[in-house]
Formats: structure tokens, sequence, C-alpha cells
């Protein structure tokens, strides 16, 4: 499974799921989004296989990104639920953070889990480089490589500008002839980032809709809460927006789940329009809080959750659901990734077909 094609699924709901099987990561990095840790918080390992058991040939997400922390810290884990997900239909994605790649090798019982999804996503950026230098990735990719798997490099700089990006982008093209794809994103100020990274300034326009492409996939959190969102200050905070909460691992099956993300009339108005939009045609002036804060805010705001209600409902709040989804995908990855990644990097992500980059000046 190529990059392009899991997220070109991105903003389909329901269409993918992401699980964190743990917290825990040995690296340092000063930019983590999750604050991982060395002693880390994850689910209960019996409770996310039972949740992936629940997957049926007629019911199951596509795509299961297998996500952490570091998820290879647990190679048998990540091993079983690959192969749990496959014989559901479904297909596998696993991003790491190349821990294990000190000296250019992968470990048999990290291959063991490679080898069992179906794409594999490392994580390279100047944090990570301070950690495991960049050739020992990259030796360690071509043998994930040479082993049959999809690969795809999750790259991460402080903006277009930052001529880190060019610097590895063409690094990467250049060692692996434009064989893997790329997505580049921006250091956001949350986790560990968010006592210096700057805020972004790009701001919706209210009065046009702007659909959340990020509240159609269910994540499941370090501690087995089940949410709409993996915008990561989401994901941390409890209790969970009430919107934004699909239940919980120990207690509920991947149906369930589901039914919830596509029956809610909020979320579906979220996926559709954007909160930004909400606020604008439900409480002019409400939303001081910004796009992702706004969202989170939306309890508090029960005029807008009731127009929500009231746009959404039944077959209605259905097609327009689906409309939005299938319009977003139809523009395909590139244009996803012009919104929520590096936009000058956007079309890296549909290698071998890219043209060449072109930075903002």
């Amino acid at each position: 499974m190529e990059l392009a094609e899991f997220m070109g699924l991105r903003p389909v709901p329901c269409a993918g799921l992401l699980l964190t099987l743990t917290r825990r990561c040995p690296l340092g990095c000063a930019h983590c989004s999750t604050s991982s840790t060395a002693r880390g918080e994850e689910p209960d390992a019996e409770q996310l296989l039972r949740f992936v058991r629940s997957f049926t040939a007629d019911d199951r997400p596509e795509v299961v990104m297998l996500t952490g922390g570091e998820p290879l810290l647990l190679p048998d884990l990540a091993y079983e639920l690959a192969t749990l997900v496959r014989a559901a239909g479904s297909r596998s994605v696993l991003l790491s953070g190349m821990f294990f790649a000190r000296g250019g090798r992968v470990p048999p019982p990290v291959m063991r889990a490679v080898t069992a999804v179906d794409h594999f996503s490392a994580s390279l950026d100047a944090f990570h480089e301070r950690e495991i230098p960049r050739r020992d990735v990259f030796r360690a990719v071509r043998q994930v490589l040479e082993a049959g798997i999809a690969v795809s490099f999750h790259l991460v700089g402080t903006g277009p500008r930052d001529p880190y990006l060019a610097d590895v982008t063409t690094a990467i093209r250049r060692e692996f002839a434009d064989r893997v794809p790329m997505l580049v994103n921006e250091v956001r100020p949350v986790g560990r980032a968010a006592a210096w990274a700057a805020a972004g300034t790009r701001r919706p326009t209210a009065d046009r809709a702007l659909p959340c492409a990020m509240a159609a996939w269910p994540v499941v959190a370090f501690d087995g809460a089940v949410l709409a969102c993996c915008n990561q200050q989401a994901v941390d905070r409890r209790p969970v927006p009430g919107h934004l909460s699909l239940g919980h691992i120990a207690e509920d099956d991947w149906a369930t789940v589901r039914r919830r993300s596509l029956s809610s009339p909020v979320l579906r108005m979220v996926r559709a329009v954007g909160p930004a939009h909400l606020y604008h045609r439900h409480a002019p002036g409400a939303d001081e809080f910004g796009y992702c804060a706004g969202c989170r805010s939306l309890p508090a705001h029960p005029d807008v959750v009731a127009g929500a209600v009231r746009d959404a409902s039944g077959l209605v709040g259905e097609l327009l659901d689906r409309e939005a989804a299938r319009t977003q995908a139809d523009a395909g990855p590139v244009e996803l990734l012009r919104r929520y990644g590096c936009p000058p990097y956007a079309d890296l992500v549909a290698l071998p077909t890219i043209t060449t980059v072109t930075r903002s000046p």
C-alpha cells in the first residue's frame, strides 16, 4: 500500500483507524507531539487485540495505522495486530521513529513486525537525526524495501523555508532514486514543542466551509479511549469533549465506534463544513479560539451544537457528510497535504509522479 493511497482515504469517515500501541519511546526528540516518555502509558494489549478482532468482512476500516510513542517497542503486539488486520481484509501502516536503526541493522523481532504490515513509514527530521544518524536510517529503510514492503518517510521541519527540508528531501530522492514518497509536515506547538514552536498564522475564513478531515478516522488513545479527532491536544486531554468521544476499547467494538462516528450530527458538520463555519452560522463572534480549539470548545456553546444537530440529523446530514468526503477524496492526497502539511512539498506524497519541488521565496 503506497503513501498516496492511504492518504487519499484520509477524508473518508471511518475509512481508517489510528491505534496508539504505547506512549513510550526511547528517543527524546524536542518536537515530540505526543510528549512520549521512557516509562509511558499504553492501552491494554488484550483489549486492543479484542477490538481489532471485532472487524468483520462487511464492517472494517480500510486501513489501520499503528503508532505511538514508538510502536516497535512492542514488536510482537504490532505483528499480532497487523496479522489480525490483514485477516479481516484491511491493510496496516506502521509509523516508527527508527530507534532500532543504530548501526543500520533491523533486529529480527522488528523486521518480523515490519514485514507483517502493508506500509512502513520512517520518521526523519533534524530532531531524530540528533539521536539516529541519517545514514543508519537510510540503511535500515533499504532493508525494509528489499523485503518487499512499501516505504515512505514522514518528515518534519519548521516551515517552507527550512533549509533542512530542502536538504533531506533532496537526499532521500537521490538515495532511493525517487522510489520512496514523503509526507512533509511542519512542527506544531503541541507536546514538547509547545514550549518553543510558534503557532501557525493560517486562520480559516469562517464565512465559507472548510471541512475537517482530521475528524474522519477514529483514534484509540494511550488510555484506550476512542476519539473522533487526531489533534494531539484533544487526544491528550481528559475529559474528552462529548462530541469527540466515541467510547473505549474496554467496552466497545469497531461497529459501535463506527456507528457513533457516522451518525453524530456534530461530527458530520465538523467534517463537512468545519468548526469555524459552524460558529459563523450559529453564534457569530463566539469563535475567538481558532479552528481546533474552537472545535474542542463546542460543548460550551449549546446554540452551536443545537444548530449542528438541526442541520445534520437524518438522511440530509448523512448525504452532506458523504458528499464532503467525496469532494476531498476526489481532489486527491496532494491537495489534502497542501492544506494539512507543508504546502511546497505536498507533491512528494505521490512519487514517482512528482514534479520539481518549488519553495516559497
